[in-house]
């Protein structure tokens, strides 16, 4: 299980499972279907992981249940990443 995720940056922060549930169904997938798919994220069997690495992970198991959802978390991704930093 990855305990650290490596940002584009290359700081580090800790593995939160439940980011990848939301934003998974905040970009339409059902609640069963992003769990699944953050369940096998969280197996990653190396100590850290790069968010490139979680970001490939999560469009391919989405694709894997329709083919819709690595566009439509795309797109929720891009806008919450633009809103963040009009935040800070």
């Amino acid at each position: 299980m990855p305990k650290k995720v490596i940002k584009k940056d290359g700081g580090k922060e800790g593995f939160i499972k439940e980011k990848i549930v939301v934003s998974a169904v905040k970009s339409g997938a059902p609640l069963e279907v992003a769990r699944g798919v953050a369940d096998k994220i969280e197996k990653h069997p190396k100590d850290e992981i790069k968010t490139s690495e979680i970001r490939k992970s999560v469009l391919d198991e989405l694709k894997l249940h329709n083919p819709d959802l690595p566009k439509r978390w795309l797109s929720y991704d891009k806008s919450v990443k633009r809103l963040y930093k009009h935040m800070y």
